[in-house]
């Protein structure tokens, strides 16, 4: 059968390639062993492409013959050439072995899946080596091709492809009951991945429902999973509390009213107290923009099991005069404490009997610019207490809208119902029609709010970031300075929709201001049991937010300008083979180097060629590229402490080392120094290093558990 190969490629050589390079070449290609899951007649079909493709291409006689047939598909282009070799049945599984090791992710698949699914037995027949053992070496090709494919189309923001690729692979693996500890790797990116899958399909237009409904699907099974928004349960995702939070709070605004509203009330009735802030603003945005005061009257509700703990007064306020409760709207104006608001509403209320004219400016205001632009639906939507009002509906319940609820907090103890305001709907939309009209503008234009209405304090506007493909949040930066995040895992980050599904947002991104929601979650907290345990659980909190490891996971990017270019170890320069500790720490250094010089003030990439192999590779090329383009220089000194190394042994193909790194960096954008990203930290970190030949390579890491 014929193979998608050929032996220049096979060795990983350039046509121009010597006669020393050829040696070398394959001596290397020898000496780099598959994984240990394969099956040694695996290694030895794969042995004996690799040998006769270095026969072939050492004889001149035949070197001549092959590169003049090499040639002759595409004559003067030799890289747009396809060529094929011929390999025997028995060969099969060690030309998709190459494929693999070529990084040729999706023609190994499509190359060896008809295998597995084919109806005719073909495998069974014994042509291509033992049945069992043929079926297991394909089916761990093909799955580690799915895993490292769906990794890059993760890198490239290709999530639901991602998703697709390594949804294959695992199902392959199940199917044939192989391979447990790979099926959970991919089982772990698959979790990871979930996040960012969620914000894709919810980031989809409104007339795709199928996915985006798919990607709701997704966000309550996480939310199941965590025990609630505010839940401690492990997800899997790598989120913390914190980073969840904030993940939810960029979610809002690609989801419609209807549906925050099924997701957060859902939430609500855990009970949870960050649910139920946000359901409060999915039924008063509906009930206000789409004139339903019933959901209102809901979110009325709802408020009550917050007041006991929260200054939420103002939300009450404008609740009760939506209803058409203007006394109960005045008493809740009464035992709020938030100054600027009240003194904004008491300057556009003079000249008149009551606090009226300043609430009913505040809440349509407050609904314009805090409110509607967190929902699909309404972000381009105007707020009217004129409309409002003027609707038949609404007019209609109001005048008949049962009593009010039986007390249930400190506010509705007040004793001032719904029938209280009964009737009142006309005085209120009277209200709105003069501020409509600039009779309540205190000489000021009624449709400019003031600056603390304006301002940006409690915003998530602008704010971009970008997580890696290990599920590690990056933190915000400024629109100015998106791009390569110069701190790996900030606890600000969000998530940022694929570029062409963003859409342009109002200025305004206030929304639930953030301080309450901390604040609803961490006095929900103190309702949860005894003062001591309360005090246990809040100080690990705060603890973990400002401690270096939850502030900073993996290791930080590095950069020096103080230092040259530099030169990587000789190949015969590596201590001698029974010094692990000593390979490792001269392989981590090397690391560093590298990333030194492709991050510096020269950008050089070219190390990283010598120091990483994939999946380390591409990610830190692509950072690297990055930081050029947006101008992000730094200067950093470390210290590195190697303090274990497993296997202890420098025969095997793989070592774990883990180690402790202190870092210290000073980050600098166009030559400005920027202190907010300028550490100082002390990790513990784990390595995954991979003999090729007579070197070691850097092949992943992260923060050490």
């Amino acid at each position: 059968m014929r193979v998608p190969l050929d032996y220049y490629r096979i060795l990983g050589l350039p046509i121009q390639a010597t006669a020393d390079q050829l040696e070398q070449a394959h001596r290397d290609r020898t000496l780099q062993l598959p994984r240990r899951e394969y099956s040694e007649s695996a290694v030895e079909s794969r042995k004996q492409l690799i040998d006769e493709a270095h026969a072939v291409l050492s004889d001149p006689a035949q070197r001549q013959k092959y590169d003049t047939r090499f040639l002759s598909d595409a004559p003067g282009d030799a890289d747009a050439v396809s060529p094929t070799i011929e390999v025997s049945d028995a060969q099969l599984v060690g030309a998709l072995l190459v494929l693999l090791e070529l990084g040729e992710y999706e023609l190994a698949i499509k190359l060896g899946r008809p295998y597995l699914s084919s109806g005719d037995g073909s495998l069974n027949s014994g042509r291509f080596g033992k049945p069992d053992v043929v079926l297991s070496d394909i089916a761990l090709t093909l799955a580690l091709a799915c895993l490292e494919l769906g990794r890059e189309q993760w890198q490239q923001n290709q999530y639901e492809d991602a998703a697709e690729t390594l949804e294959t692979g695992r199902e392959l693996l199940m199917r044939e009951d192989l391979f447990a500890a790979i099926r959970a790797e991919i089982q772990t990116d698959l979790y990871k991945l979930r996040p960012y899958r969620i914000l894709e399909l919810v980031a989809r237009p409104l007339e795709d429902k199928t996915p985006r409904q798919q990607g709701i699907t997704l966000l309550k099974a996480m939310l199941q999973a965590r025990g609630g928004i505010d839940g401690a349960e492990d997800d899997l995702s790598g989120l913390n509390v914190e980073d969840f939070l904030r993940f939810s709070q960029q979610l809002r605004s690609y989801l419609t009213t209807a549906e925050q509203q099924d997701i957060f009330e859902a939430e609500a009735r855990r009970p949870s107290a960050v649910g139920t802030y946000l359901a409060v603003y999915a039924l008063l945005a509906r009930g206000f923009a789409y004139h339903q005061p019933v959901l209102i009257r809901r979110a009325k509700q709802l408020l009550m099991q917050l007041s006991g703990r929260q200054d939420i007064h103002l939300e009450q306020a404008v609740c009760a005069v939506l209803l058409g409760q203007t006394e109960e709207a005045s008493r809740a104006l009464e035992l709020s404490h938030e100054r600027e608001p009240l003194q904004f509403i008491q300057q556009h209320s003079q000249g008149a009997p009551d606090l009226l004219p300043g609430l009913c400016l505040y809440a349509e205001r407050w609904l314009q610019q805090e409110v509607f632009p967190f929902f699909r639906d309404l972000d381009q939507v105007s707020a009217s207490l004129k409309d409002y009002f003027a609707d038949e509906q609404v007019q209609t319940y109001l005048e008949t809208m049962p009593p009010s609820e039986v007390p249930t907090s400190p506010w509705a103890s007040v004793g001032v119902g719904a029938a209280a305001g009964v009737g009142m709907a006309g005085a209120v939309a009277g209200t709105a029609v003069g501020i409509a009209r600039g009779e309540w503008s205190n000489g000021e234009p009624a449709s400019e709010p003031p600056e603390w209405l304006k301002d940006e304090q409690f915003g998530m506007a602008g704010q971009v970031a970008q997580l890696s493909p290990e599920g590690r949040l990056g933190e915000a930066v400024s629109p100015s300075q998106a791009g390569p995040s110069v701190r790996q895992n900030g606890a600000e980050g969000v998530l940022v929709a694929p570029e062409d599904v963003r859409r342009p947002r109002r200025t305004r991104r206030g929304g639930p201001k953030w301080g309450r929601l901390v604040l609803v979650f961490l006095l929900g907290l103190l309702c949860l049991g005894a003062v001591g345990f309360v005090a246990i659980q809040l100080f690990g909190w705060l603890g973990g937010l400002f401690s270096p490891g939850s502030r900073l996971e993996g290791e930080p990017l590095s950069v020096d300008v103080s230092q040259p270019a530099i030169s990587l170890p000789e190949a015969g320069a590596v201590p001698a083979a029974s010094d692990a500790e000593a390979v490792a720490q001269a392989t981590l250094q090397a690391w560093f180097d590298a990333k030194a010089a492709a991050l510096g003030e020269n950008h050089d990439r070219t190390p990283l060629n010598n120091v990483l192999v994939e999946p380390a590779l591409t990610r830190w090329q692509e950072e690297a590229r990055r930081a050029q383009n947006n101008g992000v220089v730094g200067e950093y000194t470390h210290e590195l402490e190697v303090t274990s190394v497993s296997p202890d042994d420098l025969t095997a193909n793989e070592l774990t080392v883990e180690a402790n790194v202190r870092e210290k960096a000073d980050f600098y954008i166009y030559g400005t120094l920027d202190s907010s990203a300028s550490y100082d930290d002390q990790l513990s970190m784990e390595y995954q290093l991979v003999r090729q030949g007579d070197r070691w390579l850097v092949k992943s890491f992260s923060q050490a558990n």
